[in-house]
C-alpha cells in the first residue's frame, strides 16, 4: 500500500483538486503503472452529494454542493476530519460490501486504538456509529462512499476527529433524519486532531487490501 499525504491543515485541500488527482491515481492503478494507493488529507470546508441524494436532504440555506460520482448521499468534508481515498484493486469477483466492510473496521480499529472501544456498525447503515445512550441518539463518527470502476475503488472514508459539527445544521446529513453526528474529540473529552489519528490509520491501511 502506498501512501500519499494531500494537504493537512492549514494547508486544506481544494475538494476539485482531490478529486482530480484520484482520477490521475485511479488510471494509472487501471493500467498496473502505480500500487495500490490511499491519499489521506485534510479538506478546505465542501459539501458532496453521492448519487442518491434526494433535494430535500440537499442545504437549506442554498449552500453549493458538488455532486459527485460515489455512492452514498449528502456529506461534507473540511477542517477537523481525516479524509482517506483508498485506491486499489479489488480481487475476482469483485465484492463492494466487503471493500466497504474494510473501510468500516478500519475506522473501528483507529477508535480503538485511541480509546473509544464503542465505535460500531449500525444494521442497514453504512459508516461508523456510536450508539444510543438515552441521552443522545445513535451518533455518526465516520462516513464512507466509494465508486468503482475497472475492478478498482475510488473515493473511500472519513473520519470525524475534531470538526466543527455546526455543518449538519444545513443538511440531512447523510440522508439520515434520525440520527446525529460526533467527533472524537467529543466522545473522548479532550482533543483529539487529525495530526494525531494520522498514524493510527496509516497503520491500518494495508487491512483494506482484501
Amino acid at each position: 500500500m502506498q501512501i500519499e499525504h494531500l494537504g493537512f491543515a492549514p494547508d486544506y485541500v481544494d475538494y476539485q483538486h482531490a478529486w482530480d488527482v484520484q482520477r490521475e491515481v485511479h488510471a494509472r492503478v487501471v493500467a498496473g503503472e502505480q500500487p495500490d494507493t490511499t491519499l489521506l488529507l485534510e479538506h478546505a470546508a465542501v459539501y458532496t452529494a453521492g448519487k442518491r441524494t434526494e433535494p430535500h436532504e440537499r442545504p437549506f440555506d442554498g449552500t453549493p454542493v458538488i455532486d459527485v460520482d460515489r455512492g452514498g448521499k449528502i456529506t461534507w468534508h473540511g477542517p477537523g476530519q481525516l479524509v482517506g481515498y483508498p485506491i486499489v484493486r479489488l480481487p475476482d469477483p469483485v465484492d463492494v460490501v466487503g471493500h466497504v466492510r474494510r473501510l468500516e473496521q478500519l475506522m473501528i480499529d483507529v477508535c480503538a486504538d485511541l480509546g473509544l472501544g464503542d465505535a460500531t456498525r449500525v444494521e442497514g447503515r453504512s459508516g461508523v456509529w456510536l450508539a444510543a445512550d438515552g441521552a443522545r441518539p445513535e451518533r455518526k463518527l465516520g462516513q464512507i462512499g466509494i465508486r468503482v470502476s475497472q475492478d478498482v475503488t475510488m473515493h473511500g472514508f472519513a473520519l470525524n476527529c475534531d470538526c466543527d459539527l455546526s455543518w449538519a445544521q444545513a443538511i440531512v446529513p447523510c440522508g439520515i433524519p434520525d440520527a446525529g453526528v460526533t467527533t472524537l474529540s467529543q466522545e473522548l473529552g479532550r482533543d483529539v486532531t487529525v495530526v494525531e489519528v494520522l498514524p493510527f490509520v496509516e497503520k491500518r491501511l494495508p487491512d483494506v487490501i482484501a
